[in-house]
C-alpha cells in the first residue's frame, strides 16, 4: 500500500493508524476495557496488557499498514488524548479477491452513543473508496445482538452460520457470517480475457 497515514475526520472522532509513540492510547484503552471485551475474544494473559507488549503490537500493525496486509484504525476523541473506539481491517488479499475481515470494539463507556457506527462507516468508506476493497467481511458470535443490529445499520447481509469458527473464552464459538460488497461494484459485468498470462 505504502499510503500515507489516513486521517478520516467525523463529527466526534479522528480516526488514524497509531504511531509507536502512542502505544500508550492503546494501552489505557485495553486495560480500560479488559473485562467488558473478554467475552467477545480470546482469552488474553497478563503478559498481553503490558506496555512492551502492546507497544509491539503498535508496531507490527503500523508496518502492517505500511505492507498493505492490514489496516488497525482506532477512533481518536477530538482532543486526541484517549481512544473511543477501534477497527481492524485483517487478511487483507487483492487480485481476484479484494476482500478482508473486519473487527471492531468500543469503549465500555461510550456504548450506546452511535460512535462505533460512525467510525465504522467512515472507515469502510476509506476501505472501499482508498484500497479498494471487494468486499469487507464481519463475523459474530449469535449472542451479540448488538453487534448484529450495527452490521445490519451498516448495510452488512448475512450469508450463513459457520459452526465451531472461532476459540472465544475459551470455547469454541459459533459465528454469524456477513459482508457488504463496496457498492461502486454492484451491477457491474466484466469481461473475461483471452490474455493467457492472467492465468
Amino acid at each position: 500500500m505504502k499510503d500515507s497515514i489516513p486521517e478520516l475526520i467525523t463529527d466526534n472522532l479522528i480516526i488514524t493508524v497509531l504511531s509507536s509513540e502512542d502505544f500508550s492510547l492503546l494501552a489505557t484503552y485495553e486495560n480500560n476495557n479488559r473485562v467488558h471485551l473478554s467475552k467477545w475474544e480470546p482469552i488474553r494473559t497478563d503478559n498481553y496488557f503490558t506496555d512492551e507488549s502492546v507497544k509491539k503490537r503498535v508496531e507490527l500493525n503500523f508496518n502492517s499498514f505500511q505492507s498493505g496486509s492490514s489496516i488497525s484504525l482506532v477512533g481518536l476523541d477530538k482532543s486526541r488524548s484517549r481512544i473511543i473506539c477501534t477497527c481492524n481491517f485483517s487478511n487483507i488479499v487483492h487480485g481476484v479477491f479484494q476482500a478482508c475481515n473486519l473487527g471492531y470494539s468500543v469503549n465500555y463507556q461510550d456504548e450506546g452513543k452511535g460512535l462505533m457506527f460512525e467510525m465504522l462507516r467512515e472507515s469502510i468508506d476509506y476501505a472501499f473508496t482508498k484500497v479498494e476493497l471487494h468486499r469487507v467481511m464481519a463475523n459474530y458470535m449469535p449472542s451479540n445482538v448488538r453487534s448484529g443490529q450495527l452490521l445490519t445499520k451498516l448495510g452488512f447481509e448475512k450469508e450463513g452460520i459457520a459452526k465451531s469458527y472461532l476459540k472465544i473464552i475459551g470455547l469454541w464459538q459459533d459465528h454469524v457470517l456477513t459482508s457488504k460488497i463496496n457498492p461502486s461494484h454492484i451491477g457491474k459485468t466484466y469481461q473475461a480475457t483471452n490474455d493467457k498470462s492472467s492465468f
